[in-house]
């Protein structure tokens, strides 16, 4: 199936999003993540409790990102 995304409004586009999230939401259970997933986690949540990482609001997080991408 192939959706004609170019033909449709930002509002079809987001009500299609979302169905989409909410079954993936109800199939949740049934998919595990993978082993490098929980891995790459306990990594992190070492080194925060190291001090070696630092917590970001999310905005700034993401304008970071934005700006590191762009330069």
């Amino acid at each position: 199936m192939r959706l004609e995304l170019r033909n449709m409004s930002r509002e079809e586009k987001l009500i299609i999003m979302h169905e989409i999230w909410e079954e993936l939401a109800r199939e949740d259970g049934e998919l595990a993540s993978p082993e490098w997933h929980r891995a790459a986690l306990e990594e992190t949540e070492g080194r925060l409790r190291e001090g070696k990482e630092r917590v970001h609001e999310w905005e700034a997080a993401k304008a970071e990102l934005r700006r590191r991408a762009s330069g």
